[in-house]
């Protein structure tokens, strides 16, 4: 009486002769090239990334700046208009062109500060966060049995 087929067991797949469980030196390299194309475009949008947002930030800075400019004029204007009605008139009417010049430069000072703040922070236009990655990879590519 034989064993039912079920009982007899086949060897493993890995043990069939010809199968290499080792990828070879081609392999290996092929896949080295994939990764490293991979890594550098990965790194590539990080940086553009990076880059846009701080661009943004310098952007509405410099609005800022421009809304800080057109502020000041007028209000220069103002003072302008109530240095004309004070001189001319001596009446209380200068003085409320002067609270609105006052309030008016005040603003632009404030507008002024906050650009100020935006543009510190958009600036220096190097996407860190990517070169630092990149240094880190290269550093692994080196040496490799410390990562």
């Amino acid at each position: 009486m034989t064993a039912p087929s079920s009982w007899r067991q086949d060897p493993p797949p890995s043990d069939v002769a010809g199968d290499d469980p080792e990828p070879s030196t081609g392999e290996l390299v092929a896949r080295v090239t994939q990764d490293v194309r991979q890594l550098i475009r990965d790194e590539l949008r990080l940086a553009q990334l990076e880059m846009t947002g701080k661009a943004k930030r310098v952007g509405i800075g410099a609005g800022l700046f421009g809304a800080a400019g057109l502020l000041a004029l007028y209000g220069v204007g103002v003072l302008l208009a109530t240095a004309v009605i004070a001189l001319a008139l001596a009446v209380p009417a200068w003085l409320a062109g002067l609270i609105v010049g006052v309030a008016l430069l005040v603003a632009a000072g404030v507008a002024a500060l906050v650009g100020k703040g935006q543009v510190g922070e958009g600036t220096p236009p190097v996407p860190e966060r990517a070169i630092a990655n990149v240094k880190a990879d290269v550093d692994a590519v080196r040496h490799p049995g410390e990562h």
